[in-house]
C-alpha cells in the first residue's frame, strides 16, 4: 500500500462516473464516442483498442466498458475537462491524505492542470494517474455501496482470550461520492463486463459480480502491470476486491482479466462463503 502505480483501465470507472454525474440522461445503452483509434489532441499520436470491438464512430456505454474501449474513455475525459475529472477523482479519494488506520500508505494521485492530450490519457488511467490497490478497492466498494464511500479500517474487533468482544469497529461513512443513480449505472456496466466482457474470469454462480480489468504501463520497455477490481454481493453481504500484479514472469501473457480475475474470484468466494 506504500506503492502507487498507474491503475490503467480500472480507472475507466472513475471516468465513467464523471461523465454520468454530468449527464443525468445517460444510461448503459446510450451511444458515446467510440471508433477504432483516437488521435490525442495537439499531437500526431493515436491510441487504439487492441483489436476490441468499439464501433465505427460511436458505441454504447455498456459495450465501451465491456470491451474496455480506450477510444471512448480518452474522449470522455477530454469532454469532461480538467475540472470535471478532478472533482470526481478527488471525491473517490485521489489526492487525499491516506487513511489514519493505514500507516505508511501512499496517497493516490490524479494530475491537475494537464494539457488535453495528457488529460485524455488520464481517462484511461495512464500518464500521471497513480493509485494503490486500496484506493481502487475503495472505488469498487463505493460503486457497490450506492455511491457512498466508507472509511477504510484494518481491525473489525478486538476479543479477549475467552472470545468475548472488547471493542468493535463501527462502520463510518466518509462521503457521498456519486449519486445513487450513477452508482446504479456503474454497477450495471460492471456486471455486464463480467457477464459478457473482459472480466468473465470473475463470474461466480449465484453471486452478483461486477468487475473491471486493467493492464497498465509505467515506463517505456517495462513489463505492464495487471489490475482487476470487482465487487460481489450475495444475500445482503458485499465485498470489494482490488488485485494488482507486479513483476509478472516474461513467460506469462499479462492481462488484468486473465491474471487478476481468478484471484479476485477466489477472494470473493471466500469472503462471501460460497460453497460453504
Amino acid at each position: 500500500m506504500a506503492t502507487t502505480l498507474p491503475p490503467g483501465s480500472t480507472f475507466k470507472l472513475v471516468t465513467a462516473a464523471a461523465y454520468l454525474e454530468d449527464h443525468p440522461d445517460v444510461d448503459a445503452d446510450t451511444q458515446v464516442p467510440g471508433g477504432s483509434s483516437y488521435q490525442l489532441p495537439g499531437t500526431r499520436t493515436s491510441i487504439a483498442n487492441g483489436g476490441r470491438s468499439c464501433g465505427e464512430t460511436t458505441v454504447s456505454l455498456s459495450q465501451a466498458m465491456e470491451q474496455s474501449c480506450n477510444t471512448t474513455f480518452l474522449q470522455l475525459a477530454v469532454e469532461e475537462g480538467q475540472e470535471g475529472m478532478s472533482e470526481v477523482a478527488d471525491a473517490f479519494g485521489f489526492n487525499a491524505d491516506p487513511a489514519e488506520d493505514y500507516p505508511g500508505t501512499a496517497a493516490s494521485a490524479y494530475p491537475d492542470n494537464a494539457s488535453d492530450d495528457l488529460l485524455a490519457k488520464s481517462g484511461i488511467g495512464q500518464q500521471d494517474v497513480r493509485a494503490t490497490p486500496l484506493q481502487m478497492a475503495m472505488v469498487a466498494g463505493t460503486i457497490a455501496n450506492d455511491g457512498v464511500l466508507m472509511e477504510p479500517y484494518l481491525i473489525d474487533r478486538i476479543t479477549s482470550p475467552d472470545g468475548e468482544t472488547i471493542t468493535r469497529h463501527e462502520p463510518e461513512e466518509r462521503s457521498e461520492v456519486v449519486s445513487s443513480r450513477t452508482a446504479g449505472v456503474l454497477r450495471e456496466l460492471m456486471v455486464n463486463t463480467v457477464e459478457q466482457g473482459t472480466a468473465r474470469q470473475a463470474r461466480i454462480d449465484g453471486v452478483e459480480v461486477g468487475g473491471k480489468t486493467g493492464t497498465a504501463e509505467n515506463c517505456d520497455g517495462c513489463r505492464p502491470y495487471a489490475w482487476f477490481v470487482s465487487y460481489g454481493e450475495r444475500d445482503g453481504q458485499q465485498v470489494a476486491v482490488a488485485v494488482m500484479l507486479q513483476n509478472v514472469s516474461p513467460n506469462v501473457s499479462i492481462s488484468g482479466g486473465g491474471l487478476g480475475g481468478p484471484i479476485a474470484k477466489a477472494v470473493m468466494e471466500q469472503a462471501l462463503g460460497v460453497g460453504e
